[in-house]
């Protein structure tokens, strides 16, 4: 499958099942559109009469081009053929293992967000905070259905989980010791608000934490629109400066800052550079899943502005890269060399599978987007998971499952998208969020125009690096998940 666009100047041709991005002219462009379509000399009569004012486009030079796009075929460059269905199912049907748990230390939060998917932390629930002994029995569940896996994730997740941060403090030293007893390694990642950092806060992640997410919304009063206390007092005046502190002692360790836009701020770049002013440069910008009928909620007229905003922001990003003040959008994060794995790639986020949510008493759930919803509760942490019917559901929730992912060029870069997200829009976990298709197919696009535009400036300088899609990693071809 063979999917073209033109961004910022460049003509792209992607071939979706080998991963090769070309970079051409505009005839060339133009004979890769029609040339599945048409013989030879149809395609030369057409490019000879588009291009009458051009005598550097001659029928020798229109000849020579059908030749290289026939070449280009004939390497699986071009319209490669798609050889990943049986592989996805084959590789679902696998047995898993457990490789992370969204560890919900804490039902409860210290803000009133009212786009919150998680009801203000609560979880559609009781507030409840999750005692060491879950915590310590949810680890201990982690390892003994780890397998032979040595890295395993942890993120401590809520409402907000620094409202149980002594309990934190004692899990992670409990992890720590069972390292050794085990041969694992725990990599453990803070979701958090910000409003309860301090020294301590900071030190702890910094020496424990391989990654945290701090959110911040972006613009003063777009954050505080939303991100309130109990007393309807917005907290980005109380949060920046924590967040700021914060990353300066990060150093080099992972962390990112977390955003989410709505119909109120569809000019989300805006708070995107708003945060890079503020000397934050890693940063991801969610678009709010909401009910339709929340104000909030983005709307079909949003659409072609949103689209346009990260065609904005990534010729900005571009711009900011050469003048040395570049930042990183999670977004964007795209790698056309060679990764991620294949299987990586048809196999999804591994939610219902290789990873689950655990609740402050010890159920589970495939995500936690799902939490609270008794259809998906999957077992809990004493007696395993008990639902495997929801667990086989998950296995073989990927982009072949969705008949209308059959004929999307993006299907190998989201697998489907988010399951979570498909069944609040649809009611199935293999249904289709067409509105998140339709952002992510744009993001993708935009990801892949920068790395174009990041190899033509090294080909400038001489230097050459190939574009395809990745194969599989030695974990998988034995039969385990990526690490």
């Amino acid at each position: 499958m063979v999917h073209q666009y033109q961004l910022n100047g460049y003509n792209i041709v992607l071939d979706s099942c080998s991963g090769s991005v070309h970079v051409v002219d505009d005839v060339a462009y133009d004979v890769i559109a029609m040339y599945k379509e048409h013989s030879a000399d149809e395609i030369v009569a057409a490019m000879l009469a588009k291009y009458a004012d051009r005598p550097d486009v001659t029928e020798a030079d229109l000849r020579q081009c059908l030749e290289d796009v026939a070449s280009l075929e004939a390497a699986g460059k071009l319209w490669a053929p798609d050889v990943y269905k049986d592989m996805a199912f084959d590789f679902k049907n696998r047995q898993t293992v457990v490789k992370a748990l969204c560890l919900h230390v804490a039902h409860t939060c210290n803000l009133n967000c009212s786009y919150c998917f998680a009801s203000q932390g609560r979880y559609q629930g009781d507030r409840a905070l999750m005692s060491f002994e879950v915590g310590k029995r949810a680890m201990d569940f982690l390892i003994e259905n780890s397998g032979t896996r040595r890295n395993l994730e942890v993120d401590f997740f809520g409402g907000e989980p620094l409202m149980n941060f002594d309990m934190v403090k004692k899990l992670v030293a409990y992890c720590r010791e069972q390292e050794k007893i085990h041969n694992k390694n725990f990599r453990f990642t803070m979701t958090t608000n910000g409003m309860l950092i301090d020294d301590d806060v900071i030190d702890f992640c910094n020496k424990e934490c391989h990654n945290v997410v701090l959110s911040l919304d972006g613009r003063k009063e777009v954050h505080d629109r939303f991100r309130k206390d109990y007393a309807g007092r917005g907290s980005y005046d109380a949060i920046v400066p924590k967040f700021q502190e914060f990353v300066k002692k990060r150093g080099d360790k992972n962390y990112y800052m977390r955003g989410t836009y709505t119909h109120y701020n569809t000019d989300f770049t805006n708070d995107i550079f708003h945060m890079a002013d503020l000397g934050f440069t890693e940063l991801s910008m969610e678009p709010v899943v909401t009910k339709p009928t929340d104000p909030s909620a983005l709307t079909a007229e949003d659409l072609p502005i949103l689209k346009e905003q990260y065609e904005i922001l990534a010729k900005e990003m571009i711009k900011r890269d050469r003048e040395g003040r570049g930042f990183t959008f999670y977004h964007y994060m795209i790698d056309l060399t060679g990764g991620p794995c294949i299987y990586k790639r048809i196999s999804g986020c591994g939610s219902g599978t290789e990873y689950m949510a655990v609740t402050p008493w010890g159920d589970l759930y495939p995500c936690h987007q799902f939490v609270g919803d008794p259809k998906y509760l999957m077992g809990d942490i004493w007696k395993g998971v008990t639902n495997t019917a929801v667990r086989d559901e998950f296995k073989h929730c990927n982009a072949y499952a969705r008949p209308e992912c059959k004929d999307c060029w993006a299907k190998l870069y989201c697998s489907g998208g988010c399951a979570a997200n498909a069944y609040h829009a649809t009611g199935s976990i293999t249904g289709v969020y067409e509105y998140g298709c339709e952002l992510f197919k744009k993001r993708v696009e935009c990801a892949i125009m920068i790395k174009v535009a990041e190899n033509q400036e090294l080909a400038a300088q001489g230097i050459e690096v190939p574009i395809e899609l990745g194969g599989t990693c030695n974990a998988c071809a034995d039969g385990e998940a990526c690490e």
